[in-house]
Parts: structure tokens; C-alpha cells; sequence
């Protein structure tokens, strides 16, 4: 095995930091590729997210949540039986949230939270501002026959 001397190993490294030196350099002075937009930025530079409700039990009732919605702005929180009557229905207000994104709200309804036999309804808010429903959210309602 040869072993460089000293003089020569200096020299190697100089040329070496040399070589990397003038390669950062034009790779800085490169003008960047230019980059394609994105095809559904082309059509809506902004899209917001959509909203969504979720739900929850408090005080053994049944409770509905929701982020992404217009802080500020108004929301139509309502449940609703699968044949699509109306069960529950309030206007409440969207803040901002501190877990959820965007404008959030809590609902506290009268309806009992564990009902058997299943879904058989839906939950939903609908954001006044932007006149967007969130999707369905399935839920069980407490229907009484006496």
C-alpha cells in the first residue's frame, strides 16, 4: 500500500474542497426548474376543506360536534331520521377552535345517547356561508311509542 506524503495529501484536499466549492456555487447560480401547477390548483387556487360533524355522549345525550366550518358564520345543526324527518334542529354559531379546525360548535340535544337497535337516523350541519352541507353522519335516535 503507498502512502502519500504530506505535501500531497494537502494538495488532494485542496483540489477536492476546490472541486465542491465551484459545485455549490453553480448550483446556486441555476435558475430552478420552473414547476408545474397542480391540476386542481389551475381550477380553484384555494379550496377550503370540508366540514364535518361528529359525535359524542354528555350528560346521557346525545351530543354533535363539528370543524371546518366558517368561524363566525352560521350553522344548521340537525338530525334527522333516515325517512328524513326532522328530529332535532338548532342555529348555532361556528368558533374558533382550539382541537378542530376551522370554525367548531357543540350541540347538547335532548335525545338520549344509547338507543338500540341501531342507526336510524343522520346527523348533519350545514355552513350558511358557503352553503355547504357536511356529509351524513350516522346516528341512533330514541323514537318513544306509546
Amino acid at each position: 500500500m503507498r502512502t502519500f506524503s504530506r505535501s500531497t495529501s494537502r494538495c488532494t484536499r485542496r483540489i477536492t474542497i476546490g472541486v465542491a466549492g465551484a459545485a455549490l456555487i453553480g448550483l446556486g447560480m441555476a435558475s430552478p426548474a420552473p414547476a408545474a401547477p397542480a391540476p386542481d390548483t389551475a381550477v380553484h387556487p384555494y379550496k377550503a376543506p370540508q366540514p364535518y360533524v361528529f359525535s359524542y355522549g354528555y350528560n346521557n345525550h346525545l351530543s354533535l360536534g363539528g370543524g371546518n366550518f366558517t368561524v363566525g358564520g352560521r350553522v344548521y345543526v340537525t338530525v334527522n331520521l333516515n325517512s328524513g324527518a326532522t328530529h332535532y334542529g338548532k342555529w348555532v354559531v361556528a368558533r374558533p377552535g382550539q382541537r378542530n379546525p376551522g370554525g367548531t360548535f357543540h350541540v347538547e340535544t335532548r335525545i338520549p345517547y344509547h338507543c338500540p337497535p341501531g342507526k336510524n337516523g343522520y346527523a348533519r350541519g350545514y355552513d350558511e356561508a358557503t352553503r355547504t352541507w357536511s356529509p351524513k353522519l350516522p346516528v341512533s335516535i330514541c323514537v318513544r311509542f306509546d
